[in-house]
């Protein structure tokens, strides 16, 4: 699917983008007039145009919040800060010391902190011990009652955000009558641009220290614990299932058991050689040279550089070598939804391996392109993608009173 440009990244993100306005997250001439001020593969004029129109909204949402108009104030608030997150998307030459990308991660942050204070469901920013230090998260409540419910755990992937889960999936969840716990992991929003924590493959660590957080809360039903992976939260939740037995259901979006086989196979196998048998010397300028020529692979790179600490993107790919799935698949106990992308550029036939891997009841979806969900992560069709998501969840679920899974791993362990 193009979506007003025809790089392929760069209409991938502005379907992104747009693909928010689902819940208020964007507005559709905001994004098609953005669009219209940059040129292909200009990720110079990305930054200035996406940032200029943030700027502009936010306006708009501290104006209306100084006239106390609160529903203004809080839409206008959240489509800034999808834009804020939008506009440092690119900026990955040395984004840890980038004062820009530091910046725009931070207005991202803020116009969302203040718009979660004007929602009418509560909405708590939480921190989750975490080994020696914490992660940030938001705790999205149905209502004040303090009754337990199913709750939603959003696990984000290799680029998205603590805020970008209220789009994606926590608004939908609350009307649905589930919370929504959802937390930046290391590599992620601003455990890594705050806390320069990087990501890991073992995210059973991450998340346990998570369920272990949520079942303090009484809003939280502990027969009713969901974890949901977003991206390469497909495999990172996947990853953490096969250790962590006390979710009642895994939903996968989309499916990933091999992070570094998509990276593999996109190359010639001369290139892929060279890097998995350490090869820098000859691999490195190759490799410049593909990225030069290529918006997504120049940027998935720089972006893998940061996100995983490496040292070169040589570095980078080789490291993702342990985000398999090859091992642990077989230990997921909890009923499983894999979702497939029919279209996805980055991660296709991947939920198949995932699927055919699993021996617990699971589900293998594929969302398709003529219902404009063929994409990766099925962006620009947010509403068909939470419609499949908790109709699933809902046949699925045990009853509200129900025991809570065991924390004693499965017979295949």
């Amino acid at each position: 699917m193009k979506f007003l440009f025809e790089d392929e990244s760069f209409s991938f993100e502005t379907l992104r983008a747009a693909g928010f306005a689902q819940e208020a997250g964007a507005d559709l001439g905001e994004v098609v007039a953005t669009a219209g001020r940059i040129g292909e593969g200009d990720t110079a004029a990305w930054l200035r145009e996406w940032r200029a129109t943030a700027d502009r909204v936010h306006d708009l949402g501290r104006r209306a919040l100084a006239d106390g108009a609160r529903v203004s104030a809080r839409e206008a608030l959240l489509r800034a800060s999808n834009y804020y997150r939008t506009a440092e998307f690119y900026r990955r030459d040395d984004p840890a010391r980038d004062p820009e990308v530091q910046e725009l991660s931070r207005l991202s942050r803020e116009t969302f902190a203040t718009a979660a204070g004007l929602m009418d469901r509560p909405v708590e920013a939480v921190t989750i011990p975490y080994e020696d230090t914490s992660l940030p998260g938001y705790l999205f409540l149905v209502d004040d009652s303090g009754a337990a419910r199913p709750t939603v755990l959003f696990t984000s992937g290799f680029d998205s955000t603590l805020e970008e889960s209220y789009f994606v999936l926590a608004a939908a969840a609350l009307r649905r009558g589930y919370n929504v716990l959802a937390f930046d992991g290391p590599g992620q929003g601003a455990a890594l641009r705050v806390q320069g924590l990087v990501f890991r493959p073992d995210w059973e660590a991450v998340v346990t220290p998570v369920v272990d957080y949520a079942l303090t809360r009484a809003e939280v039903d502990p027969a009713r614990l969901v974890l949901f992976g977003y991206s390469l939260g497909g495999y990172l939740a996947a990853r953490a299932a096969a250790h962590e037995h006390r979710l009642a259901a895994l939903v996968l979006d989309d499916g990933l058991y091999d992070y570094q086989e998509p990276h593999l196979t996109a190359m010639p196998p001369f290139l892929a050689d060279w890097i998995t048998a350490g090869r820098d010397d000859v691999a490195g300028p190759v490799l410049a040279l593909v990225m030069a020529a290529d918006t997504q692979v120049n940027w998935a790179m720089r972006n893998g550089i940061w996100t995983f600490g490496a040292s070169s993107a040589c570095d980078y790919v080789r490291r993702t070598a342990a985000y398999t799935l090859d091992g642990a698949a077989e230990l997921i106990a909890c009923p499983t939804l894999v979702l497939d992308a029919a279209d996805d550029q980055f991660f296709r036939g991947q939920p198949q391996r995932v699927a055919a891997a699993l021996r617990c009841p699971h589900a293998l979806v594929t969302l398709r392109e003529e219902d404009g969900a063929g994409e990766h992560c099925h962006m620009g069709a947010m509403a068909r993608f939470q419609q499949v998501t908790f109709d699933w969840l809902a046949g699925t679920l045990p009853a509200a009173g129900s025991a809570a899974p065991s924390a004693a791993p499965p017979a295949a362990a």
